[in-house]
């Protein structure tokens, strides 16, 4: 994989979620494929999850982070992280390497009342 490649991830976002990214339940986005992006080649890694939800909170996001992810750079407790249809729990959570083509999907599970 050439070491300026993107890949292209569809985002979507559900349960609430979607009001932090401009009423948007769907992005078709483009994310470096590997990071630190600004860092020289043998410095950089695979793009994981955790690079995703950097570059979406950095890129995407449009209002109040503190709702999306936490201090730990996870995102926060509440939030349903789906890869490809599966718990994330099941990939590798934070750690999973993410490929061209990837879904994934962020749910709040989170209602005020």
């Amino acid at each position: 994989m050439d070491r300026n490649e993107t890949l292209r991830i569809e985002l979507q976002f559900s349960g609430g979620m979607e009001l932090l990214f401009g009423n948007q339940k769907t992005i078709q986005a483009s994310v470096p494929a590997f990071f630190p992006a600004e860092a020289t080649t043998e410095e950089r890694h695979v793009a994981t999850i955790r690079d995703l939800i950097a570059w979406t909170t950095k890129s995407l996001l449009k209002e109040r982070p503190e709702l999306f992810v936490g201090d730990d750079g996870s995102v926060r407790s509440g939030i349903l992280v789906l890869v490809n249809g599966a718990d994330w729990e099941l990939e590798g959570e934070l750690e999973y390497e993410l490929q061209d083509r990837d879904e994934i999907v962020f749910i709040s599970t989170l209602h005020g009342g």
